[in-house]
């Protein structure tokens, strides 16, 4: 109970703290720009082009304001590299919006607004954290001294060995194994600290923010028959994976015939690689991608060495800009797999997980996808080891299921396209 009074008050101070982030980011979108087209003379608006204007420049601030904070709660999604993708793609819907309902709006204004607000929220990010660190009080009993052998941690971690009664000073959360027993003086100091405002997370809420992963070896830890996908979002997702399969196919059908023709031409038929991949709730379906590898290449290793002899010189091309990838949009047609979710596995690898790693099976309860949590923070794995590794990331990206973390996947795979991270 202590702990929910301390979260509470918690998110009142982010309120209450972003309340001068919005009034600021307000002013920028709204009042700047008609005040910059004022000095400059220009032409006045009709009353209906303004009311426009100021409207659409609102409701596109406030949405990308939301959208900046839903995903940078997020390990690895720095909050500058997010300010320009989620707040061009709400002054980007606004202007389709205009454009459809054939509204008249001031062009200037609004490209005037989306630059102010871009150039404020991203001030905001450079600055903010090293206004605000979090310093992070960490409590030495049960599981929780765990947290200091974590790597890549973006907080600085205090850490007493004794019991005390007060919390220090500049301490702005409180970090402890809530399900251990804990020492009167422990109880006490965190008591204080709920009443102080002072957040107080169970440790395990810390690591997978530090890591992005959740741990695989207890099901009493990581309850996921209790958190099972939204289905509602899962309908969505269903629509928006056909949605944008069917508008993006005059893009991807050039570029996929290329390719193919191009495989024939160099290495010979047969162009396409089909294989028996597990799918949601574990039936199987046909996966299907181009051809990368040497007809003979059957040679039994079920993964890709960065090396690999068996990859033709256009394969490795193919593979590193995920070219290789685009017939999957017929797997994801037929509703086999999405955009995004954790990677299909073979039938035979998903044999071999199912025995030897520890609830393997609920990485089916949401749709494999061509790309995934999993896939933009280790790329392609080679080794059975890593691809444990990988199962953490994908349970958490089941945890954590929503269109938010959708979202920051499709903009960490664009990088990634782009510098071709990961291919094997």
């Amino acid at each position: 109970m202590a702990a929910a009074v301390g979260v509470a008050r918690s998110r009142h101070r982010w309120l209450a703290r972003n309340r001068y982030q919005l009034l600021v980011g307000l002013l920028a979108a709204i009042i700047m720009p008609a005040l910059v087209r004022t000095g400059l003379d220009m032409r006045p608006l009709s009353f209906g082009a303004m009311e426009n204007t100021v409207a659409g420049t609102f409701v596109a601030m406030l949405v990308g304001a939301y959208l900046r904070r839903r995903m940078t709660v997020h390990p690895g999604s720095g909050s500058l590299s997010v300010v320009l993708p989620v707040f061009g793609g709400a002054y980007g819907a606004g202007v389709l919006a205009f454009f459809f309902l054939r509204l008249d709006y001031s062009r200037f204004e609004f490209v005037a607004s989306f630059v102010l607000v871009v150039g404020w929220f991203g001030l905001v990010s450079l600055v903010e954290p090293g206004i605000r660190r979090n310093r992070l009080l960490l409590l030495p009993f049960g599981k929780a001294p765990q947290l200091l052998a974590t790597t890549g941690a973006e907080w600085i971690i205090a850490h007493f060995t004794a019991p005390v009664t007060e919390v220090p000073q500049g301490i702005t959360g409180v970090v402890a194994d809530l399900h251990a027993g804990l020492l009167p003086q422990w109880e006490k100091l965190i008591s204080r600290a709920a009443l102080a405002g002072i957040p107080v997370y169970h440790w395990k809420q810390i690591a997978e923010s530090l890591t992005g992963t959740v741990a695989i070896e207890h099901i009493s830890e990581n309850p996921f028959g209790a958190l099972l996908p939204s289905s509602v979002y899962l309908r969505l997702k269903r629509l928006i994976d056909t949605a944008v399969a069917v508008v993006t196919l005059p893009l991807t059908l050039p570029i996929l015939l290329a390719a193919s023709a191009t495989i024939l031409l160099c290495d010979g038929r047969p162009v396409l690689f089909r294989q028996t991949r597990i799918g949601l709730g574990g039936k199987p379906f046909v996966m299907v991608k181009l051809r990368t590898m040497r007809t003979d290449a059957g040679d039994g290793r079920p993964f890709t060495d960065a090396d690999d002899e068996r990859v033709t010189r256009l394969g490795r091309f193919l593979r590193r800009y995920r070219i290789d990838e685009l017939p999957q949009i017929l797997n994801i047609m037929r509703g086999e797999m999405s955009w995004i979710g954790p990677r299909p596995e073979s039938r035979e690898l998903a044999e071999w997980y199912e025995r030897e790693v520890p609830f393997y099976c609920y990485r089916h309860v949401v749709p494999p996808g061509i790309t995934g949590w999993a896939q933009v923070h280790q790329g392609n794995v080679a080794e059975i080891a890593a691809a444990t590794g990988k199962l953490r990331y994908d349970f958490y990206y089941i945890k954590y299921f929503s269109p938010w973390l959708d979202l920051l996947i499709v903009l960490k795979t664009i990088r990634i396209v782009l510098t071709g991270f990961g291919a094997r």
